[in-house]
């Protein structure tokens, strides 16, 4: 706590511990002055807390949703301002949904982003090869599904089937993702019910990022991956910014990087629904 000091130039009175994920530690601290934060710590022996910081900085540029502001990151602890929450205000959804067409409109002249970071975990690879700065196919293949599958390889978790299916899914990405080009869009990269909260005004708060600039429709199918959303969100997300033709067909193949993920984080109660994704995103309807 003496580091936390020496930054906030004041001694912290009170430390409050905060429900939260598996990865850190998170709290409430006060300081003499009154002041409040919010503090992550752990000893993830690597930049987790400096790329998390980073990620909420770039997602701040869109000036679109409420993000926490960094104070401080290091190695062994992430220092943000503490953002009390209240009740959802009666057009929570639709705010959020429009605001969040709107931070995608936020774009960038490549895909990927200036460095790696996490997700969950999980490292994730974001800088791109030259060839894949402007091939969203080349990037999402590499960078997130062969990526995924390699590290299923090494942790033993790659049956016949799986391997069957993506040889497959390899040869078929092109015509899957064909008709979806657009530029890339700012992503939160890993938003779902637990990475977003309700603010003391009833309004948006996004957290714990894995930022990179991609395509939008990955950013929306992971929201329907673990619930949260209402049907208003999306309404009002396509009103806003209409999804190109295609996206319910395309939204699996962005599903399939998170539950690929989810595998090789929490082992093989994954594995059957990876293996259906695997083989239900290739089919077309």
């Amino acid at each position: 706590m003496n580091k936390i000091e020496s930054i906030l130039n004041e001694k912290v009175i009170s430390s409050a511990s905060i429900g939260g994920g598996c990865i850190a530690d998170s709290r409430k601290i006060v300081t003499a002055s009154g002041k409040e934060f919010f503090l992550k710590s752990g000893n993830t022996g690597n930049r987790m807390f400096h790329c998390e910081a980073n990620g909420l900085k770039e997602l701040a540029k869109a000036q679109c949703i409420r993000i926490p502001e960094v104070i401080a990151a290091e190695n062994d602890f992430l220092l943000l301002e503490y953002i009390p929450q209240g009740m959802r205000s009666k057009y929570f959804f639709e705010e959020f949904g429009q605001n969040f067409a709107r931070m995608h409109r936020f774009h960038s002249d490549k895909f990927g982003f200036f460095e790696d970071n996490y997700i969950g975990a999980t490292p994730q690879p974001n800088i791109p090869d030259r060839y894949e700065e402007r091939d969203w196919t080349a990037f999402y293949f590499n960078k997130r599904l062969l990526y995924q599958y390699r590290l299923a390889e090494k942790n033993g978790y790659v049956t016949s089937r799986m391997k069957n299916s993506f040889s497959k899914l390899e040869s078929k990405i092109g015509s899957i993702l064909e008709g979806s080009e657009e530029a890339p869009s700012l992503l939160h990269g890993d938003l779902w019910s637990g990475n977003y909260i309700c603010d003391e005004n009833g309004k948006v708060v996004l957290i714990d990022p894995a930022v990179y600039y991609g395509h939008r429709e990955a950013d929306l199918a992971m929201t329907k991956l673990f619930g949260g959303f209402s049907a208003a969100f999306y309404e009002s997300y396509n009103r806003e910014y209409p999804l190109p033709a295609g996206w319910e067909y395309r939204e699996n193949i962005y599903k399939l990087y998170h539950v690929m993920n989810h595998l090789n984080l929490f082992g093989t109660g994954y594995l059957s629904e990876a293996e259906q994704m695997l083989e239900y995103c290739q089919i077309k309807n």
